[in-house]
C-alpha cells in the first residue's frame, strides 16, 4: 500500500514539475510590460459628463438600452447613466467593467479572450473583474485618465457604445 501511495506521489510531483516548466517557458514571457499605459491626471466630472451623451447617442442609434459608467484612474465612479428600460443587472456590470478597465489599464475584452482560451485563473485576480467586452480605458495624451464601461446588450454591442465615447478622448 505504501509503495502505491509513493508511486502516486512521484507521478503527481512529476506532473507538477512539468506544469511549472511550461509556466516558466521563455516563450510565454513577453519582452516588454504589456498594457503599460502611464497613469495621468484622473478624468474630472465635466469631461466624464461629456462622454455620457456620446455613448447614449450611439446606443440610441441602434435601439440598445445601456448603463454607462465613467471611472477615474483608480476605478472609482465619476459619472453614470442608465437609459430607460435597461436591465437592472447592467448597472453593476457597467460600473465593474469600467473599474476593471481602469485598474488593469486594458480593455475588458482582453480578459474575455483569456477566459475563452482556457485561462480561467483571470477570474481570481479581482472580485470585481468583468471578463466581457464593454470596458475601455480612456487615454488622453498617451496617459490613462480613467475608463468607460457599458452594459445592456451583448459584449460586442457594449464595446461599440463604449468605443464611440472613448474615441472622443485624445
Amino acid at each position: 500500500m505504501q509503495r502505491i501511495i509513493c508511486g502516486l506521489c512521484i507521478g503527481f510531483m512529476a506532473t507538477l514539475a512539468s506544469y511549472a516548466a511550461l509556466a516558466q517557458s521563455p516563450a510565454a514571457i513577453p519582452d516588454k510590460m504589456p498594457f503599460d499605459i502611464p497613469i495621468g491626471t484622473s478624468i474630472g466630472l465635466a469631461q466624464a459628463k461629456e462622454l455620457l451623451p456620446v455613448a447614449e447617442a450611439e446606443a440610441r442609434k441602434h435601439d440598445w438600452k445601456m448603463a454607462i459608467a465613467v471611472v477615474d484612474t483608480a476605478g472609482e465612479l465619476v459619472a453614470f447613466e442608465k437609459m430607460d428600460g435597461t436591465q437592472m443587472s447592467s448597472v453593476t456590470i457597467a460600473i465593474n467593467k469600467a473599474h476593471t478597465s481602469a485598474r488593469f489599464r486594458r480593455a475588458t475584452s482582453v480578459f474575455f479572450e483569456a477566459m475563452e482560451t482556457g485561462h480561467a485563473s483571470v477570474a481570481t485576480l479581482d472580485p470585481r473583474l468583468v471578463a466581457s467586452p464593454g470596458g475601455i480605458p480612456l487615454v488622453e495624451n498617451g496617459k490613462l485618465i480613467g475608463a468607460i464601461g457599458c452594459s445592456g446588450g451583448t459584449g460586442g454591442q457594449d464595446a461599440i457604445v463604449c468605443n464611440a465615447a472613448a474615441s472622443k478622448v485624445h
